[in-house]
């Protein structure tokens, strides 16, 4: 996936300001930087969501496999098919069960499963919860603790198979023990998804992520590896953002 000179508004609020990174397949990219600088907006422009903001619009073009997914004949909804999103706040739908859970995202893209059991158990231990949940999936999603709700989720988006993962703030809801699972989990999802974090906290991007960038007033100021950009930085705001200077 690439994007290239991605600009996005929120009506006459110029977010994102010319934003170009190339995100590397089957690896996990972290994205930090101070409150309001962008990020949230620049993974929303990943599949899509920005747009469905009323007042919202994107310039630009974000490539997945060679393909600008904002071309005139692209329907988002099979680009969001292929770059799935889990969001801050867990959000099961809470009328239904486990396993209705897991399926939602199939069934609101208007896809079936010949064997949606199978579909169900792949996902659920793909999301490390399978042996938590097996043997109680008729109970509603929401009767799940905070961490295994947003491990729920996970499952969701890894059911319809996509080829990027987007993660914004994952774990910035849940307890330390719930945090240290999702990074684990993301840590074994990235040898088969290409995955994207936005997070507040820098110990966690230098914990999971391959490669990080910093964004800064919706400009990426430095992109590279993560150990390059938190012990070397080549801009000076970045290491002033790193070392707490602000932030």
């Amino acid at each position: 996936m690439r994007a290239e000179n991605i600009h996005a508004w929120f009506g006459p609020t110029h977010a994102l300001k010319g934003v170009t990174m190339s995100i590397v397949d089957r690896q996990v990219t972290a994205i930090i930087g101070p409150s309001g600088c962008g990020k949230s907006t620049f993974v929303r422009c990943l599949n899509r969501m920005h747009e469905v903001v009323p007042g919202a619009r994107v310039e630009g073009k974000v490539l997945l496999d060679g393909q600008n997914i904002y071309g005139t004949r692209i329907n988002p909804v099979r680009v969001r098919r292929h770059v799935g999103m889990v969001f801050q706040k867990p959000n099961p739908f809470p009328t239904m069960t486990i396993r209705e859970n897991v399926l939602a995202g199939l069934r609101l893209n208007g896809q079936s499963s010949s064997d949606p059991e199978h579909v169900v158990e792949t996902a659920l231990k793909q999301a490390a919860l399978w042996e938590e949940v097996k043997d109680t999936l008729g109970k509603s999603g929401s009767s799940l603790s905070g961490g295994q709700q947003q491990r729920l989720c996970i499952a969701r988006a890894l059911a319809l198979e996509p080829d990027v993962l987007l993660m914004d703030e994952p774990c910035s809801a849940l307890d330390p023990i719930a945090t240290a699972r999702i990074e684990e989990l993301v840590h074994e999802l990235s040898s088969k998804y290409t995955i994207v974090i936005v997070t507040h906290n820098m110990q966690q991007a230098a914990r999971v992520a391959d490669f990080t960038a910093f964004f800064y007033q919706g400009e990426i100021v430095e992109y590279g590896e993560t150990d390059v950009i938190f012990t070397r930085p080549q801009n000076q705001r970045t290491e002033d953002y790193i070392t707490g200077r602000f932030g």
